[in-house]
């Protein structure tokens, strides 16, 4: 009966000192310029920091791939697409499209080590929402010419205005039969 007593008081003091632990970090996490309890950063005003190695959201250089598809063979789960054509006048290819599947992706970095001009890296980019699962189907050829060199990060604007279609998907009332 003794060591029932011990182990009820071992408990309520275990459970006491976890909920003094709580109420510490919460009382910390008051700003009182917002007059709110925030995070330690506040998220969409700040950038959130990321460790040096972190394996975010793809960064591509467009200009330098040269379309080997080592990349996209390499990869373990296939979310890397690429489309080329041959280059008519020299040699090699021009990518049409350099598409990578996000929902698919497990951010292994295994794509960066086998590219031979080193076009795609990690980026340091933990967000790019969306409300529907195209907006993790990422284009890098159809993006502003900043991200898809590689000099700006990815973000969800960029992404969404990417997928914009700039020409008509019929060809007016002039194709309609009568």
């Amino acid at each position: 009966m003794l060591s029932w007593w011990k182990n009820l008081i071992r408990a309520i003091t275990t459970v006491i000192q976890g909920l003094w632990v709580t109420l510490r970090v919460w009382k910390s996490t008051y700003d009182p310029n917002r007059k709110t309890f925030t995070e330690h950063f506040e998220y969409p005003e700040m950038p959130v920091q990321v460790a040096p190695r972190y394996r975010g959201f793809h960064r591509f250089d467009v200009t330098t791939c040269i379309g080997c598809d080592q990349c996209a063979k390499v990869c373990p789960v296939d979310c890397i697409y690429i489309g080329k054509e041959r280059v008519e006048n020299g040699k090699g290819f021009k990518l049409t499209h350099f598409t990578i599947d996000y929902s698919k992706c497990m951010f292994c970095a295994l794509c960066v080590e086998p590219c031979p001009v080193d076009c795609i890296f990690m980026g340091g980019t933990l967000d790019l929402s969306s409300y529907s699962r195209d907006g993790a189907l990422v284009d890098f050829t159809r993006l502003p010419i900043d991200v898809a060199w590689g000099r700006a990060t990815l973000n969800p604007t960029a992404v969404a205005e990417s997928k914009a279609v700039l020409s008509p998907v019929h060809g007016g009332p002039s194709e309609q039969s009568d």
